[in-house]
């Protein structure tokens, strides 16, 4: 087999994990045999732990040029399973990824739209970690959700419904698992040829035709500014490139929240909402600003604005709801649970569970809205419960915060602008000086507005 050639070529050629280790130490460019035999040494577990640690630091510190790069990606790609889909799916098969942000709901709504629009969208989604919040965790926020499916019923679901939002299978890229804890625990996670083959590696084995990557910039982004964000839309779009997915990239703007509500649970309702035809403009705007950029690039619209129509349609006429109802049905929601959740008229808080305790915050002054810090607000809802420190932490997916206003909003002092739904009985007086720091408000000649979305990136 593959495995056994490339420990015997390794032992033939004389390559040895210290020797690779030097040699990125000391700023050297590894050979492809060099990366396939580490990431094999990796998958199989005859290198030591603390060999992988100083592969990744020493990876860190020195960077990887592009064909390393490239060879990185493909090699964690191959340690495991690639899917294959029927020859019928040539050219629908999409999916989008996110670098993470605060309030960043848009997998909810955009892949049962992007179904509605005839696309097969086998998401495989994360969950949270440090300040954002994880797709998976929302969805598990809904009675019977299950994020864990077999490869069979992935495709079944999408045979079915055309979309399925699930956590990483065990037969997936094996090699990012193990990567991936020790990037964590070794300081080593913001590193680019690290987060080029983690992210690219898993949308490559996911066997797609086209894939759009939301980079996000700013306060409440891994990335804090526009070239920074750049630099890793690049090497993502390039690697994406290079496997043979038709890759693009947008880069977002991510300071204040996206939508009104922050918290897995509200996150839910407010992506129904947008699924209703409702819920705030800047939801609904970066969903079928998406979705019609990915529509575009599989062919399926002759234009960025004709795409942008038809997401903007699915999401009014019901369409892209019913998939989502069909959605959580074929994952283990009970169907009366998917059927009150979906329905026109519905108290959310029937199937969701309410936090214990609510609390407004009031406007400190009259003026307008300039800004809302996402950052400081994902930050006390991560001390609130919300998030997790570690991998396989616990969370409370009840606890929240909605906006009550919007930017640019003339408020008079006095005014609640922003709810807290928490399980302790009384909010810290430093938790509320955090919140309320977290808003500006000024004269209304100081407020802009700013397009969320910045750049494109096309596929090459």
């Amino acid at each position: 087999g593959r495995f056994v050639s490339v420990r015997m070529s390794q032992m033939e050629s004389g390559i040895s994990f210290q020797e690779i280790i030097r040699r990125k130490r000391d700023g050297g460019q590894l050979t492809s045999e060099e990366i396939s035999a580490f990431i094999q040494g990796v998958k199989m577990a005859n290198i030591q732990e603390g060999q992988i640690g100083a592969m990744l630091m020493a990876i860190w510190q020195k960077g990887m040029v592009d064909e390393e790069t490239l060879t990185l990606t493909k090699e964690m790609m191959m340690s495991g399973e690639v899917f294959q889909w029927p020859k019928e799916w040539a050219g629908l098969v999409v999916d989008k990824h996110s670098t993470g942000g605060v309030g960043d709901k848009i997998s909810l709504p955009l892949a049962p739209a992007l179904a509605a629009c005839g696309c097969k969208v086998p998401m495989i989604s994360g969950r949270g970690l440090a300040h954002t919040g994880g797709t998976l965790d929302k969805l598990e926020s809904i009675p019977g959700f299950n994020i864990h499916q077999s490869v069979e019923q992935v495709k079944k679901i999408l045979q079915d419904v055309g979309c399925c939002i699930v956590g990483q299978t065990e037969t997936l890229v094996p090699a990012d698992r193990v990567l991936y804890a020790l990037r964590d625990a070794t300081a080593t996670v913001n590193s680019l040829p690290l987060i080029t083959g983690s992210i690219i590696s898993k949308k490559g084995a996911e066997g797609l035709y086209a894939l759009l990557l939301d980079v996000k910039f700013g306060r409440a982004a891994l990335y804090k500014d526009l070239d920074s964000a750049r630099t890793l839309a690049q090497s993502l779009v390039n690697a994406g490139n290079s496997l043979g997915m038709r890759t693009g990239a947008v880069l977002s703007r991510m300071d204040a929240p996206i939508g009104r509500c922050v918290g897995n649970a509200l996150e839910v309702c407010e992506s129904l909402e947008c699924l209703k035809g409702r819920g705030p403009d800047d939801l609904k705007e970066l969903v079928t600003l998406l979705g019609g950029y990915l529509l575009w690039m599989t062919h399926q619209s002759p234009s960025l604005e004709s795409g942008q129509r038809m997401i903007a349609e699915v999401l009014t006429n019901g369409a892209a709801l019913r998939k989502f109802q069909a959605m959580l049905e074929a994952q283990g929601v009970p169907t009366h649970i998917a059927h009150s959740l979906c329905s026109e008229k519905t108290d959310y808080f029937k199937h969701l569970r309410r936090a214990e305790y609510q609390t407004e915050l009031q406007a400190p002054d009259d003026g307008t809205v300039l800004d809302v810090d996402g950052m400081v607000i994902a930050t006390v809802l991560h001390r609130l419960g919300a998030g997790r420190t570690r991998a396989g932490e616990s969370i409370n997916h009840s606890v929240g915060v909605e906006l009550l206003v919007d930017l640019g909003q003339q408020v008079q002092k006095g005014q609640s602008w922003i709810r807290i739904y928490h399980d302790c009985p009384l909010l810290s007086p430093e938790q509320k000086s955090d919140l309320q720091g977290s808003l500006l408000i000024g004269s209304r000649d100081r407020y802009r507005t700013s397009a969320r979305v910045e750049e494109f990136i096309q596929p090459q």
